[in-house]
């Protein structure tokens, strides 16, 4: 994979096609969870790692066991399946060899097994890579992995940070919690709306 091709993927996970912002998945966290920004961080942290090796052993066995035997309509199964083992496997290993860091960054996980961003990263690794033509490599579908957990921290540390400073003012009652958090997001969504020219945007139904 040349450097173009990685840029092109890290622009495009990170700003141009934003799980949260631009796919609308994995909201639940980004409304609930972005309270604080060491909340934020923490959950971002979780969902970037189990997102990379849910993406990396997604393409390695739909390459070597699903696509092979025709089995992709097992993919969301299988996914699921894989990130929920993933996900057990970071938490026993941070629980026992870490316990400090378990406490901080543990409690966390169990929202990564239900988080459909997750899902989507690993699906996407399955598939062609709009920017080449053709399906990804693992190194490709590794690197989406990363920088689509990047961004899913990027949007909720950003949004952890602006809910910090909509408790020091006054909002208009009716619009107080999730109302005015949707409508931050939406505002965020708009600027992130000005990176779109530097690629065209994966459709949305892409996977």
């Amino acid at each position: 994979m040349n450097t173009a091709s990685m840029i092109q993927i890290s622009l495009g996970a990170v700003l141009i096609n934003n799980f949260v912002l631009t796919r609308m998945l994995g909201l639940c966290p980004f409304l609930n969870v972005s309270n604080k920004i060491s909340n934020a961080t923490g959950l971002g942290m979780a969902v970037t790692f189990v997102m990379t090796m849910a993406s990396a052993v997604a393409w390695i066995v739909d390459s070597t066991v699903l696509a092979p035997h025709n089995a992709a309509y097992l993919r969301i199964v299988v996914f699921i399946l894989i990130i929920a083992s993933l996900t057990q496997l970071v938490e026993m290993a941070l629980q026992k060899y870490s316990p400090a860091l378990f406490e901080s960054f543990g409690k966390y996980l169990p929202l990564v097994t239900t988080n459909c961003a997750v899902l989507a990263a690993a699906l996407i690794a399955t598939m062609e890579n709009p920017y080449t033509g053709r399906p990804f490599t693992f190194l490709e579908a590794f690197i989406n992995g990363v920088m689509s957990g990047a961004g899913f921290t990027l949007v909720l540390i950003l949004m952890a940070g602006i809910k910090g400073k909509l408790e020091c003012v006054n909002v208009w009652k009716p619009l107080e919690g999730l109302p005015i958090a949707l409508i931050t997001a939406g505002l965020i969504a708009l600027a992130f709306l000005g990176f779109s020219g530097l690629h065209p945007p994966i459709a949305a139904g892409g996977f």
